[in-house]
Order: C-alpha cells, then structure tokens, then sequence
C-alpha cells in the first residue's frame, strides 16, 4: 500500500511499513524511512509506483483551468476529493478516481490565489476582489518578467534601455536588487559571459569615462545636485575698527575663496609683528542658519582639475573673500617677534575690518621669489621696484625659522622632495569639464619659498589658536598625532593633543572658513574668546563635551576622505588623458614598493612588470601598456634598468606610501552580485525525494 501525503509544504509518496493510531512509517523511493503523521496522509493507493502516480497526477493537474474550478467551487470549505469529483466526474454522486484526485490536490495547491489553504488537504476560494488584486499582481509581475528579459536581450546586443541607463550609477554602486533594471544588468551579463562594467560601457551607457566618474561622485556624495537654493548672502552688522596695516594674499591665480593674508609692520624698528588675517564669514553665517546648514552638509570645497564645487555659495564667499582693494572684515592673529632672535615677544587677537592691498598669485611670482632672490637680500636689500620684497624677504626668514624650530620638535626634518603637480584644463569658459579638454601638467616644487612663508604662517596661526582656544576652556577641532612611529595617523578630536607631524602643541585648522566646515567652526569659537575673554566658554556656540562638535568631526572626515579621494581619482584620469594627447608611450620612473613604480615627472604610480624585488629607489625606463579610462588602470612593462639609489635617508615612507595611494588605482568595486540567486517563486509541489 501506498499513501500520497504533506511534509513541510511539500508532497510526496511512499510505501507503508507500518501504522499506528496517529503515524504511519513510509519507505520513500531513495531508500529513506519516515515518520508521517496520520492526519499529513492524503490519499492511499495500491498502484501504480509513487513515482509514476504523481508523475501522472502533476501532468493532469496542468489541464484543470482554474478560472472554471473557482467559478463552480463552493463558497464554503472544502476538500480536493470535493473539487476533483465535480471537475472530473460525469456523475456528482461517484467520487473521481485516486489521480484525479491527486492532480486536484497538487492544483489547488499550487494556485494560493485562487484557493487559499484551510487546513491538510482543505480549501476555501478567494473572494473575487482579492482574486482581481492577485491575477493583476501575477500579470504585473510577467510583464516586468518579460520586459527584463527583453532588456537584457538589448545589453547583450550592445544597445542599452533608456531606464537602465537612468539608473546606470544606482545599479553599479547602490542597487536595488528587487529592480527591473538591476535584474535586467544580472541576466545579460550572466547570459554573455561579461563583466557587468564591461557590458554597459559596450552597450552605450557609459558614453564618456569623465562622466562616469563625475557623476558616481556626484551620485554617492550630491544626490540633490550641485546647486545652492536661492538665499541671502548674510552681511555682518559690527561696526569694527579699521586695522592700521597694509596686507596681502598670496595664492594661485584661480583661487577665488582667498582665506588668509598677511602684514608686516615695524621693520627695522627691532620689533616686528607679523598679521594673519583670516576671512571672517563667521562673524555673519550663525549656526543653526540656513547658510550654515549648506556648509554643513557640503563641509568642504571640492576640488578637481579645471572646477570646483564650493562649501559655500558664491554669494557669500564674495562677501567674505579677502579681496584687493577692499576692507575686509577678519579674524586677525598679531605675533610679535624680536627682529633680531624671531623670538616670540607677544600674541593679540583681534576682530576688525583689514585693508587688502594686494593679491598676489604664487604661479605668477615663483619665478621672482626664488630661494636665490632670498639668499641675497640676505646682504643685499631687494630691489624697491619689486612690491613687497621687503615683507617677503623678513617673511622668509621668519619661515625658515619657524620650520627649523618645529623640526626640533618634531624630532627629524620634513623633507620636500616630492613635487606637486599643477593641471590646467584648456577651457576657457570655466563650466563644468567635459573630459575632452586639452590638458598640461607642470611641476611645482613643493616648499617653494612663497609656499613655505603661507604654509608657516598658517600653522602658526592655527598653533596659537588652538592653544588659545584650551586656556579659555572652550572646545574646538583640533587634529593630533600622538608620535611619527609608522600606522600612528593623524586624528581629530576636540582637545588639544601634540600634532608630531608637525612639531606643534596644539593645531586647529582656522585659517580656511570659506572652504572648510571646522575651520568655520573653530572661528566661531575663536570670535567668542576674542569678544567675552575669560567668559567665553559660557558664550561659545560649542561647550565642551558637546556631541555636536563629535558629529561635525565624523561628517568631515568621511566627507573629506571621499572629496580627497575623487580629486586623487580625476587627477588620475586627466594624467592618463596627458599620455594620450601626447602620445606618451614610455617614461622612467622609480621603484618603491612590492611591483609599483612611480613616474618621475607626472603624478602617476603603476604596477610594472619586471619591477617585483627591485630596490626602492631604482630607476627604471618603463614602456607603457593600454589605458582604461573607466578603472583609470594602467600598467607597464620594465624595459631598462637605469640606475639605483639607496632609499632617500631621513624620507618618510609610509607618508609616502599614503599619498600614492591615490596615485594609483585597481579594477572599481560594483554592487552587482552575479553570485546572488534569483529571487524565483518556489514551486508549489515538489517531486518525491
């Protein structure tokens, strides 16, 4: 005897063993014995084999239509013997056979929205209105069945669908593994044997690799876009004093957001004292305002060859920028030093309006302000017809100080013996870059003398400031590195720790309100100190331990990992476009690490074969394989040894290393899962094990 019956949602068949009141012990087909309770057992038959009686009854099932079974179904509970009687039998009063009553079971089970289950073997039919809602969820559901395949079809044919290529970044980095689209990508790459980035970019939904990084910016960091809602640029109201100096800024040309400046008065007088003076936005965008909340949710100037996406909007970075020829409300630092030792003498913050005189652009004067320039107006006084050489020959000076004094804290010398690279787009118009444009790259020594008087100047600024900030108690943001062993990386938190790196006690960036969010914060600090003295903690927007000051640091800090991280990357595109316009095909470079070696007059690091186990500092000529504009991958090949070098003494490895990092870069990492299994419907009824 055998008996038809339902285990964990399934049916199967088997032979009986046993029986018992309530159980029966069944021998499936595969040799495997199990325990079926009485009221699981459905039907039982003599013959024929398990096997062949259900293979028979799913292949009748097929032919019961289930529009004229629900139509003539009782409106009450029923069984599937009460169905297949009326379905199948001429006579209502003779009950259909055994496999008839089997293929009714197997389709009534399998149709939940036709006949929703009401015990073992028992039925009810679905209301007609919940009956319409599931035929056109089911219909709906074949056609987006349909229209993935009909779309997958077209990727694998090199044409892609309008909607998927609409969702092109959604799908590549933040899919929705439910939608039609992502399917649609997972079934044509599976059916083709390609890579998904592959396969869009063939079909043409990726037309520009420029584009393609742009906007995956864009996507994963401005999803509301790049521009600023209509808004009042804030006018501070203080009536604040005019400040007795004479300054100027020293930048690049393209530079808009002028931050910081500088003063110099009483020359020669054996006392002198050096202004920084920094753009004062704060005095005006509050927190909690509406400009504070863009910059907040923007936290930094985004930076990229030829563009940028600013913190602020321009509006008020006109209002704030230290432009020639205005008086410009500041945050000012005064140090005074002994003319003759540089030795500090006296620090005074102020507030107040300062006379911008000059705006200097350092690509313009770097040929002028040469370290040569400095060495003799040592001895020599600097000719009166170049402005300000004079301020810029005490600067120097006081520069080079300061850096030796903190290399003494520091414990080693900072060496500059990497350049920086400048990239100039040919794009007149100053909109948005298309990745066409011709672009040059030029060597910028990094330390040059007008760079290092800036760069001083700001961390002293930022030193004192920080400091300040501690001795009135008030907290601000502060960056700290607790020694230069390696892995020991720079940290930001609100107290004011030693920064190593910089030989310094305390640094808080302040000097760039117009570009970046903390230093905006720490100047709203910086102003209550200045204004309320010893009372300023009470005053401050930020007390300490207040949570708001933590969760500024950790929206800054990924923002500007991610924003640093996308300069590295277009950098990098715009490096591998330079080799293309120019038809590059080898260049020398210098081994460093494992098989990357790093070019030597282009910002571009690259694995080269042949260059496994050479020692850092080996010079190599390498030829150049193809460029993948969409990974930015490239890769070369060792074709001649050109000398050795022993490691650069004294040279900071892992910073090194940390820089190239965005030099170089790997296959781009996608959300599309080809592992990831079908989100099919489990079948009704399953064939006996």
């Amino acid at each position: 005897m055998f008996v038809l019956f339902e285990e964990a949602g399934k049916h199967l068949a088997g032979r009986i063993l046993s029986e018992a009141d309530s159980s029966l012990q069944v021998e499936l087909d595969s040799g495997k014995r199990i325990k079926v309770k009485a009221v699981n057992a459905l039907l039982r038959f003599e013959k024929p084999s398990p096997a062949d009686f259900v293979t028979a009854a799913l292949k009748l099932s097929q032919d019961i239509e289930l529009e004229l079974a629900w139509e003539f179904a009782s409106e009450e509970e029923f069984g599937f013997a009460d169905l297949a009687r009326d379905y199948f039998s001429a006579d209502p009063s003779k009950p259909a056979s055994l496999e008839q009553q089997a293929a009714a079971l197997f389709r009534l089970f399998e149709a939940p929205h036709y006949f929703r289950r009401a015990g073992k073997g028992r039925f009810k039919k679905a209301p007609a209105d919940i009956l319409q809602l599931a035929l056109a969820a089911i219909e709906k559901k074949k056609q987006v069945a349909l229209q993935i395949t009909a779309w997958a079809e077209a990727l694998a044919q090199g044409d892609c669908p309008a909607p998927i290529r609409e969702q092109l970044y959604k799908i590549l980095f933040k899919p929705d593994k439910n939608s039609a689209e992502y399917k649609a990508v997972v079934e044509a790459a599976r059916a083709s044997h390609t890579a998904p980035l592959d396969l869009l970019q063939k079909s043409g939904a990726i037309a520009s690799a420029y584009q393609f990084h742009y906007k995956r910016f864009l996507f994963e960091n401005f999803p509301k876009g790049t521009g600023f809602p209509t808004l009042q640029a804030p006018a501070h109201k203080e009536d604040l004093p005019l400040a007795d100096v004479r300054a100027f800024s020293i930048d690049d040309s393209s530079t808009t957001e002028i931050d910081d400046a500088l003063s110099v008065k009483g020359l020669g007088t054996g006392t002198v004292t050096v202004g920084v003076h920094i753009a004062a936005p704060g005095l005006a965008v509050l927190p909690g305002s509406p400009i504070d909340l863009l910059g907040r949710t923007r936290l930094s100037t985004v930076y990229m060859p030829g563009y940028k996406l600013t913190m602020l909007p321009d509006e008020v970075v006109q209002n704030y920028t230290l432009l020639e020829g205005r008086n410009c409300p500041a945050v000012s630092l005064y140090v005074t030093f002994d003319e003759s030792t540089l030795d500090i003498r006296e620090t005074v913050t102020r507030i107040e309006q300062v006379p911008i005189v000059s705006n200097l652009r350092h690509d313009v004067l770097d040929s002028t302000f040469t370290e040569a320039f400095f060495e003799a107006a040592q001895t020599t006084p600097p000719p009166a017809d170049i402005a300000w050489s004079t301020e810029l020959t005490f600067l120097h000076r006081l520069a080079r100080h300061l850096k030796e004094q903190r290399e003494i804290a520091r414990g080693k010398p900072e060496n500059f013996n990497r350049p920086d690279y400048n990239f100039k787009l040919d794009n007149p118009s100053g909109q948005e870059p298309t990745g066409t444009e011709k672009v040059s790259i030029s060597i910028r020594q990094r330390g040059a003398p007008l760079d290092l008087i800036v760069a001083e100047a700001m961390i002293l600024a930022n030193s004192t400031w920080g400091l300040w900030l501690a001795e009135h108690s008030v907290p601000g943001i502060y960056r700290s590195q607790a020694s230069l062993a390696p892995g020991v990386k720079v940290r930001m938190g609100t107290k004011a720790l030693p920064h190593a790196g910089l030989g310094v006690k305390s640094y808080a960036w302040s000097t760039s309100p117009l570009r970046r969010y903390t230093d905006l914060v720490n100047q709203w600090q910086i102003i209550a100190c200045a204004k309320h003295g010893r009372t300023a903690a009470l005053a401050a927007p930020f007390k300490p331990k207040d949570t708001e000051l933590f969760s500024i640091i950790s929206g800054f800090d990924a923002a500007y990992g991610a924003y640093n991280g996308f300069q590295s990357g277009i950098e990098r595109y715009w490096t591998l476009k330079y080799l293309q316009q120019n038809g590059i095909t080898e260049l020398t470079a210098t081994a460093f690490k494992d098989n990357l070696v790093r070019a030597d007059e282009l910002p571009l690091v690259l694995p080269a074969a042949g260059a496994q186990g050479l020692p850092r500092g080996a010079r190599v000529r390498i030829r150049l394989g193809e460029i993948d504009e969409i990974t930015l991958d490239i890769n070369g090949t060792v074709i001649e040894r050109l000398d050795v070098l022993a490691d650069a003494a004294g040279q900071d490895a892992e910073a090194d290393d940390d820089e190239d990092a965005g030099l170089s870069a790997g296959p781009i990492s996608i959300a599309v899962d080809l592992d990831e299994a079908p989100a099919d419907t489990q079948a009704a009824v399953s064939a006996p094990a």
